[in-house]
C-alpha cells in the first residue's frame, strides 16, 4: 500500500478512537479522494441524525464492513482501477439522505530512472542529465529534482491533470567541473496531493558516478599549427637561399667586371 492508503488507514482508526472515547459521531473524511491504481480505500459513511436508519455504501466494487455504530459505518472497499463514485445512502426522519465520495485514481512514482550522457567527459566539456519517471498521473503536483550530492541542480514542477499515466522526463545540460567526478548525482521524484485530498510520495533513483577526464588537446589545432610552422620554415629556407645565391651571384659579377676593367687596362 502507498504512504497514501497508509494516510486514510490511520484516518479511519482515528475516527474510531474518537468515537468510542468521546461519544460524538465519527470522523467522516474528505469527500475527494486520491487512491493508488490497485489498492484499497476506507470510506466511513456517516449519518447526519441522531438515529439513522439502513446506512449502505453503494458500490460495484469489493467492499467489506469493517465496523459500525449507530450513526456511522466504516467500509472498506478494495482494488480500485479506475474513477469511482462511491454513494452512502441512509433515512433520517423517513427522508432518504445521501453523500458522495469521488475517488481520483493516482499512479504514483514507483520508478525513478536517471541517466548521464557521456558517462566520461572532460574538464570544461557539456554533458547531459537525464531522469525518467515512468507511467505517472497526475502530472500537476509533480515535482523531479536533479541533484548533484546534496546540492540541486535543476528542479521542474510539472502542470496538467491527464487521467492517464504517461512518463515525465527532465533532462538538464551542464559543463563538468573536476569536482563533478566526486559527487554522486541522483534524481529525486516527489508526488504532492495534498491539496486534492491525498498525501506525499516520494521516490529516489539509484546514485551515478561521471567520470571526469582532464581537457585532451584539440588534434586538429595541433595539426594546423604544425602545417603553419612547417610552412614557414620552408618559407624562412627559402628566403635564406635566395639570399646566399644573390650573394653568390653579386660576387662572381663583381669579380668579372673587375677581369673586364683589367683587360682594357
Amino acid at each position: 500500500m502507498s504512504p497514501l492508503g497508509g494516510w486514510g488507514m490511520l484516518a479511519a482508526f482515528l475516527a474510531l478512537l474518537c468515537c468510542r472515547e468521546s461519544g460524538v459521531k465519527a470522523f467522516e473524511g474528505p469527500e475527494h479522494l486520491m487512491v493508488g491504481s490497485g489498492e484499497s480505500q476506507f470510506i466511513n459513511c456517516t449519518a447526519s441524525c441522531t438515529d439513522p436508519k439502513n446506512i449502505v455504501l453503494e458500490t460495484h466494487l469489493s467492499k467489506t464492513l469493517l465496523e459500525s455504530q449507530a450513526q456511522w459505518k466504516l467500509f472498506k472497499v478494495y482494488n480500485i482501477s479506475e474513477d469511482e463514485k462511491l454513494l452512502c445512502s441512509f433515512t433520517c426522519g423517513g427522508k432518504q439522505e445521501t453523500k458522495v465520495f469521488n475517488i481520483t485514481l493516482f499512479y504514483p512514482p514507483k520508478q525513478v530512472l536517471l541517466t548521464l550522457w557521456p558517462t566520461s567527459v572532460a574538464v570544461g566539456t557539456l554533458f547531459t542529465i537525464e531522469c525518467r519517471v515512468p507511467a505517472v498521473a497526475p502530472l500537476e503536483g509533480l515535482t523531479v529534482t536533479l541533484l548533484r550530492g546534496t546540492e540541486i541542480l535543476y528542479n521542474q514542477t510539472f502542470v496538467g491533470t491527464a487521467p492517464s499515466p504517461q512518463d515525465a522526463l527532465v533532462s538538464h545540460n551542464t559543463t563538468a567541473h573536476r569536482e563533478d567526478g566526486h559527487h554522486n548525482f541522483s534524481c529525486e521524484a516527489q508526488m504532492d496531493l495534498r491539496s486534492r485530498g491525498g498525501g506525499l510520495v516520494h521516490r529516489v533513483s539509484d546514485p551515478q558516478r561521471l567520470e571526469v577526464k582532464e581537457p585532451e588537446p584539440n588534434t586538429q589545432m595541433v595539426i594546423i599549427i604544425a602545417v603553419v610552422i612547417v610552412l614557414l620554415l620552408v618559407f624562412v629556407t627559402f628566403v635564406f637561399l635566395c639570399f646566399v645565391f644573390s650573394q653568390k651571384w653579386h660576387r662572381g659579377r663583381t669579380v668579372q667586371m673587375r677581369r673586364r676593367h683589367a683587360e682594357r687596362d
